[in-house]
C-alpha cells in the first residue's frame, strides 16, 4: 500500500480535470494519427513523399502560428487560447474525409497545425499555473500518462475500425476525433485560470528577447529539436514501414501502438517517482539511448522478418521507445516550466513548441522520402541522431542552476484514516 501511495502525483483537482480532457482529446488523436499516412497513401492514392509532406505541413503551421500563440497566452490567458486551438483542430480533422486532392489535405492540416500551435503552450502554461512548483514534474509526467492512455486506446480502436478496403471507416475516425476536441472545450468550462501577479502582468508586453537570451533554454530547445526529429516525428512513419516491409495488418499496427502507449501508462508514474532526487539531464539522456535500440529493432523487423515474427519485434521496439518517452515530461518539460518567469511562460512554451514544429517538419519530410527511396537507411540514421542527443543532454547539465539540477523529491501523501466516534 505504501508503494501505491508513493505513485500518487498529489495534483490539484483542476489539474486532474485538465488530464481528463486530455484523455478524451488524445483518444481521438490515437484514432487518426497512426493511420493518417495510410489514409492519404492507400485510400486517396497520394505518394508516400506527398503524404509525408502533409504531416510536415502540420508541423510547419505550428512553427508559423507558434510565434503568435505565445503573446496571446500571456495576454489573454492560457484557457482562452487553449479553447480556440481545440476548435481549430476540430475543424481541421473533421473535414478530412472530404480530401480528394493533395491541396485539400495541405489546407486542412494547416488549420489543424495552427490550432495545435495554440494548444501546447496554453495547456502547458495552465498546468504550470495550477500546480505547485514541487509537483510540476509529476504534473507533466501525468500529462504523458493521460495522453498516452488516450492515444493507446484510440490506436487500438482505430486498428479495429480502419480498413483500406472500406474508405468510409476512415470517415468515422476523423469525425470522432473532431468530437473529442469539442469535448475538451466543455471540460475547460470547469477549470479556472489563476492568472499572474499584477506587478508581473504589467510586463506581459515584453518581447521574445528575454526568452532568446536564456542560454539554458536555447540549449534545451536544441535538444528537443533532436528528440523530435529523430524520435517523435518518425512515429507516424512506422505504420507504413511496418505495413509495406514487414507486412503487418492494420489491426496489428493498432495493437503495436496500444502496447507502446499502454506501457507508458503503466510505467510513467513509477519512473517519475524513481528519478525524483536524481539529476534531470542524466535522466533525460536515457531517453534517446533507449530510442537507439528501438529504431534498430524496427529496422531489423522490416529487413529480416515478416508476419508474426516482425509483429513481435516491432512491438518490442515500440515498447522500448515508450519507456524512453517516460523521461521527457519530468526531466525536460518540467525544467522548461521551472526556468520560465510567470509572465513569460506562455512565450517560453510557445518557442519551445517551435522545436516540435520545426523538427516535425524536417523529420517527416526527410523521413517520408527516405521511406520511399531507401527505407532501411531511415532507422539507423535516426539512431545515430539519438546518440548525438544523448551526448548533448549530458553537456547541457553545467548550464542548469544548482536548485533545478535534481528533480524534486516529495514524501507520499499519508493515508486518510477515518476513526468513527465512540458510541
Amino acid at each position: 500500500m505504501r508503494w501505491l501511495r508513493s505513485l500518487d502525483p498529489q495534483l490539484p483537482r483542476e489539474v486532474w480535470l485538465l488530464q481528463l480532457g486530455g484523455v478524451m482529446n488524445s483518444f481521438g488523436n490515437g484514432l487518426v494519427l497512426p493511420f493518417l499516412v495510410i489514409y492519404l497513401h492507400d485510400v486517396r492514392g497520394f505518394g508516400l513523399g506527398v503524404s509525408g509532406l502533409v504531416v510536415a505541413v502540420s508541423a510547419a503551421a505550428q512553427l508559423t502560428a507558434g510565434l503568435v500563440a505565445g503573446p496571446l497566452v500571456d495576454r489573454f490567458g492560457p484557457r482562452t487560447v487553449l479553447g480556440a486551438g481545440l476548435v481549430m483542430q476540430s475543424v481541421g480533422f473533421g473535414l478530412f474525409p472530404l480530401v480528394r486532392s493533395p491541396w485539400h489535405a495541405f489546407a486542412l492540416i494547416a488549420i489543424e497545425g495552427a490550432g495545435s500551435a495554440g494548444f501546447w503552450p496554453s495547456q502547458s502554461t495552465l498546468i504550470a499555473r495550477l500546480t505547485p512548483p514541487a509537483r510540476r514534474h509529476a504534473a507533466y509526467a501525468q500529462q504523458r500518462v493521460t495522453m498516452n492512455l488516450g492515444i493507446g486506446l484510440g490506436g487500438l480502436s482505430g486498428g479495429l475500425i480502419a480498413s483500406v478496403a472500406h474508405p468510409s471507416t476512415f470517415t468515422v475516425l476523423f469525425l470522432v476525433d473532431a468530437a473529442t476536441f469539442l469535448a475538451y472545450v466543455g471540460v475547460l468550462g470547469l477549470v479556472h485560470d489563476p492568472g499572474i501577479a499584477e506587478e508581473e502582468r504589467a510586463e506581459t508586453a515584453a518581447s521574445y528577447r528575454p526568452v532568446l537570451r536564456d542560454r539554458l533554454f536555447v540549449r534545451l530547445w536544441g535538444l528537443n529539436f533532436l528528440f523530435v526529429t529523430a524520435g517523435y516525428s518518425l512515429f507516424n512513419l512506422v505504420p507504413p514501414f511496418a505495413r509495406d516491409h514487414a507486412h503487418l495488418s492494420e489491426r496489428q499496427i493498432g495493437a503495436v501502438f496500444f502496447v507502446n502507449t499502454g506501457l507508458i501508462v503503466v510505467v510513467q508514474l513509477p519512473i517519475s517517482r524513481a528519478i525524483e532526487g536524481h539529476r534531470r539531464l542524466r535522466a533525460l539522456a536515457l531517453m534517446p539511448l533507449l530510442w537507439v535500440g528501438a529504431w534498430l529493432l524496427v529496422d531489423a523487423g522490416g529487413y529480416w522478418l515478416d508476419g508474426s515474427a516482425a509483429f513481435v519485434v516491432i512491438m518490442i521496439a515500440l515498447a522500448v521507445f515508450g519507456v524512453g518517452e517516460c523521461f521527457h515530461g519530468p526531466a525536460h518539460q518540467a525544467l522548461v516550466a521551472e526556468i520560465a518567469p510567470d509572465h513569460l511562460r506562455g512565450r517560453y512554451f510557445a518557442v519551445h513548441s517551435l522545436s516540435w514544429g520545426l523538427a516535425g517538419t524536417v523529420g517527416p519530410a526527410v523521413g517520408g522520402f527516405l521511406l520511399a527511396s531507401a527505407p532501411f537507411t531511415l532507422w539507423p540514421a535516426a539512431a545515430a541522431t539519438c546518440v548525438l542527443a544523448a551526448l548533448g543532454s549530458l553537456r547541457t547539465e553545467p548550464l542548469v542552476p544548482e536548485r533545478y539540477r535534481r528533480i524534486p523529491r516529495t514524501e507520499p501523501a499519508p493515508p486518510v484514516i477515518d476513526i468513527a466516534p465512540a458510541s
